[in-house]
């Protein structure tokens, strides 16, 4: 399956939790606390442990906005490393550069700042970089392409950045638009609606 381009209040009501984290998708799942569809209210009987697995990695995956593949691939990749697969296989969806813009503020959803970077509004090092997944390093600048601080979209976000807050593992300027990653994140610095090591055994099948 590749990445989920349908609506996103669709499939946040399917899995049952916030997937893009919006506040848009949570004023709508509060008025409609349930599934999308004809059958959205009806009752459904108690899942396999399959079942749950399979949806645990279904939200993981499209929470970041992943593709099957990709997803697949990375998790085999965070298995061979050291450390606990589960916060090794976070840290590397986190260190994602569309996450990262997300994170940051300049994008208000990983789908627009998936988009932000394949247009090439992003820089890191002070090269334009366009590859969503590439996995930033600790010391890595981010930064605005000359002019990108005009655009509309990417203008407004930096504006509601400017009442925010930064994370522990990286540290970003809305005024400048330039960040730097200061560390991998922790896994308490991560905050996921999924249990990941459900994921894990879903994998360890």
């Amino acid at each position: 399956m590749s990445r989920y381009r349908g609506p996103a209040v669709k499939i946040s009501r399917r899995e049952g939790v916030n997937l893009t984290e919006s506040a848009k998708v949570a004023k709508y799942m509060e008025r409609h606390p349930y599934g999308p569809g004809q059958h959205g209210q009806s009752r459904r009987g108690k899942p396999t442990d399959y079942a749950i697995r399979l949806r645990e990695k279904q939200k993981l995956r499209l929470y970041y906005n992943v593709g099957e593949k990709q997803f697949a691939n990375l998790f085999a990749e965070a298995s061979k490393k050291t450390g606990s697969t589960g916060t090794v296989f976070l840290q590397m969806l986190e260190s994602r550069l569309d996450n990262v813009v997300y994170r940051m503020g300049i994008a208000s959803t990983r789908r627009q700042a998936r988009q932000f970077v394949g247009h090439g509004h992003i820089m890191i090092n002070g090269k334009s970089l366009d590859v969503p997944s590439y996995a930033v390093k600790v010391g890595d600048e981010i930064s605005l392409r000359s002019g990108s601080r005009e655009n509309v979209f990417i203008k407004a976000n930096l504006e509601q950045k400017r009442r925010g807050r930064n994370l522990p593992w990286f540290d970003f300027n809305a005024e400048t638009g330039a960040g730097r990653i200061l560390s991998l994140p922790s896994r308490e610095d991560i905050v996921v609606p999924v249990n990941e090591l459900l994921v894990i055994e879903y994998y360890s099948r």
